[in-house]
Order: C-alpha cells, then sequence, then structure tokens
C-alpha cells in the first residue's frame, strides 16, 4: 500500500520527469487518500457491536431479576435509586452524544418491531435495509439515499440478541408487537449514514 509520501513522490516524477506514467497514474497519485463508506462504517459497527454486546452480557445480565437488592436494568432507570439503564437507551445515549461532537456520521438503533416507535425506520431505504438484514442472517446492507441536497452512504447491520436479557425485556414488554424471540434472532439492525463528499 503507497503512503502518502509515496504518492506525492510518484505525481512529481509522473508530472516533471516523464517516466512514463501517463496523465491518470498522475492523477491517481496525486488524489488525496481516503477510507471507502463501507470500510469505515463496518469499522464504527465492529466498534458498536463489541460495547453493545458487553454491556449486554456483562453488565446488564448480571443486574437482571432475582439478583437481590442491587442496581437493575429498567427502562425508567432514571425514575428509579437502584436503576441503570437497558442496552438500547445506552446505545442512543452513545449516538447523542457523538451527534454532540461531530456531523461526519451518525448511527441509531431500529427495528421492524420497536417496542418505541422513535426507533421505527424513517426512511424507506432504512426499511429496505432492516427487512434485508432480517431475512438474510450474516449478510448486512449498504445503499445511498438523498436527505434534502445530502447524499448520504447508509449501512445497516443486523442487531442480534445475545443474552436471555435482550429476549426477555422484549417479549414481555407491555408495548412489544412481537413476543416471541429467542437468542440468535434477529431483533432489529444498527444504521449508520454517512454524508458522501459532492461528486
Amino acid at each position: 500500500m503507497k503512503t502518502k509520501l509515496t504518492l506525492a513522490l510518484t505525481a512529481v516524477t509522473c508530472a516533471t520527469l516523464l517516466t512514463g506514467c501517463n496523465k491518470e497514474e498522475a492523477k491517481e497519485a496525486a488524489a488525496p487518500a481516503g477510507i471507502a463508506p463501507q470500510i469505515f462504517t463496518d469499522s464504527l459497527f465492529a466498534v458498536m457491536k463489541s460495547d453493545r454486546t458487553n454491556y449486554t452480557k456483562l453488565i446488564v445480565q448480571r443486574l437482571g431479576p432475582n439478583k437481590g437488592d442491587f442496581i437493575k436494568p429498567n427502562e425508567h432507570w432514571e425514575d428509579m435509586a437502584e436503576g441503570a439503564p437497558l442496552p438500547a437507551q445506552m446505545f442512543r445515549y452513545g449516538a447523542e452524544g457523538v451527534a454532540d461532537m461531530t456531523s461526519d456520521f451518525t448511527y441509531s438503533l431500529q427495528s421492524i418491531w420497536p417496542i418505541n416507535s422513535q426507533n421505527a425506520p424513517k426512511t424507506p431505504l432504512e426499511k429496505e435495509g432492516l427487512q434485508f438484514v432480517s431475512d438474510n442472517p450474516g449478510q448486512n446492507f449498504y445503499g445511498e439515499e438523498k436527505l434534502g441536497d445530502v447524499t448520504y452512504y447508509t449501512a445497516v447491520y443486523a442487531d442480534v440478541a445475545v443474552s436471555p436479557a435482550c429476549t426477555t425485556c422484549h417479549n414481555e414488554h407491555k408495548d412489544t408487537p412481537r413476543t416471541d424471540f429467542k437468542i440468535g434472532d434477529v431483533m432489529g439492525g444498527v444504521v449508520i449514514r454517512v454524508p458522501l463528499a459532492s461528486r
């Protein structure tokens, strides 16, 4: 893989010394290096998935029902003296914190079976992506959509039930539209959106 210095030297050599490079090679060498949108979103998701899985397994599952009079994960944790946020809430807090720092990307946890209506898909591409990852286990969804004047690269990754804490919470919630989730089921998806540079 060429370093920036190598690219710059190649461009100079091609342009000034005419050592056999054609104009296309010179243009390619002089172009700024970047990361492909799919690699970028895949990398972001890897971090998000690791954090979310570990919080669910190492914290929430250990604080679940029948664990004594300790802190308990609860949807209304802020109103409780011993409450802790649910995994979906922690994920949303992280997304909101990122949005306060940068507009280079956004992410959210969504589902075609949301308990909270704010987690339902809002664009046709989000809905298509969530349905795709649900119907095709192990596969991600990638597409582009234009919102306002900006074109976005939108990636959707399956959100899979990794703990009984996930399935029990969803299956028993009073507002759930689905009550048969099992470990390993796709419960929704992580939607990552990146604005693309003008072409």
